[in-house]
């Protein structure tokens, strides 16, 4: 071997380590089998699909999920495209720099916020491993913090409701699913199965400020604690019509996705329902966080159909809100990770590296 050679070899290691280690990004698509049809004013399906992200560097795996949805235009199959498109972004950049690294990653994908969102999970808890710490420690959040969440019960027949509000005796706040023409019919079957508190969203099902404030002055008299986006998310001004004639909290849903909304519509609602998935990942969520809690509003942290692992990244968020509504992975029946635990209704966070999920099986 000639002495050049000899050199190369001897410093390719060092010379490797200056260009720092190649970071690989891949996704892939993840069915998941609900236990129940899930019925809400936009859809009913037996299954949803959404996009798992691995982002790796350092002989460290972050893994990541995004939900994207139709009313959105995602889909897992769009998604996993785009992650391809960004293989060469990534194949330079050191992902312990995530917040420069998604600046990047919002440049050049426009929307696709499930996408976003699966790539920023998958960064944090490559940053949070490579520390040896959970994400909620790697923040400096109290894990002990984290409030209840609500278990949902989607849009059914009376008979159906009411076994599934008999299946949730374990979670001591339910979640109810109207804005439909049978949404009397909803609440009796519900209050002929418990008491609990409840919580509701009408997802944008009622058309005119008379008729949400007839189903709003109603429900205050069942024992709910607030209603979610009553109206369409472009009826801002209507909202605020209703608010006036009403004591029941509203809380913003459809017109509550990105950061640049909250101070937007903040004079229109009680508090906020932030995702995850719309915002474009924790990195996003936790911007609305802190611009809600400047704006004097309550705030929940909500989900989709989703498995543990998104999930349990959103729960990292949850020392820092009021309400939660993380039952996106109750809701399936073959949930691929494991990761956050509810007992008797309270989040509890996992103690493992990162995010803290592990695979099943």
């Amino acid at each position: 071997m000639r002495r050049r050679d000899c050199l190369a070899l001897a410093f390719s290691p060092l010379l490797g380590a200056a260009a720092g280690p190649r970071t690989t990004i891949s996704a892939r698509s993840m069915r998941l089998d609900l236990v129940n049809t899930w019925t809400t004013v936009m859809s009913s399906s037996t299954f949803r699909e959404t996009l798992g992200v691995s982002v790796v560097s350092g002989g460290i795996t972050g893994v990541g999920e995004g939900a994207p949805i139709v009313r959105y235009n995602e889909s897992a199959a769009q998604g996993i495209e785009i992650v391809s498109g960004l293989r060469e972004v990534f194949a330079g950049a050191d992902p312990s720099q995530y917040v420069k690294l998604l600046d990047r990653v919002f440049a050049k994908v426009d929307g696709s916020w499930a996408t976003k969102a699966a790539i920023d999970i998958a960064l944090h808890d490559w940053a949070a491993k490579r520390l040896g710490v959970p994400l909620w420690k790697m923040w400096g959040l109290d894990r002990n913090d984290a409030p209840l969440t609500t278990f949902s019960i989607g849009i059914d027949t009376a008979e159906v409701i009411r076994r599934k509000v008999r299946e949730a005796a374990a979670y001591p706040v339910l979640k109810i699913k109207v804005g439909l023409a049978n949404d009397e019919e909803v609440m009796e079957a519900v209050r002929a199965e418990t008491k609990k508190p409840l919580r509701l969203d009408a997802n944008e099902g009622w058309k005119t400020v008379d008729e949400a404030v007839r189903k709003i002055k109603w429900l205050e008299k069942q024992g709910v604690e607030f209603i979610e986006q009553p109206l369409p998310a472009s009826m801002l001004s209507e909202i605020g019509e209703v608010r006036k004639r009403v004591d029941l909290p509203i809380f913003a849903d459809e017109c509550c996705l990105h950061p640049e909304d909250i101070p937007r519509i903040a004079p229109y609602f009680d508090g906020v329902n932030i995702k995850v998935d719309k915002a474009g990942g924790l990195h996003q969520a936790m911007r609305m966080i802190e611009m809600a809690r400047a704006l004097k509003l309550k705030v929940m942290v909500g989900c989709m159909v989703s498995s543990s692992l998104a999930i349990t990244a959103a729960a990292q968020l949850s020392p820092l809100i009021d309400y939660a509504d993380l039952d996106g992975n109750l809701l399936i029946k073959n949930d691929p990770y494991e990761g956050v635990k509810v007992v008797s209704g309270k989040l509890v966070l996992p103690e493992r590296p990162g995010v803290g999920v592990v695979a099943r099986g």
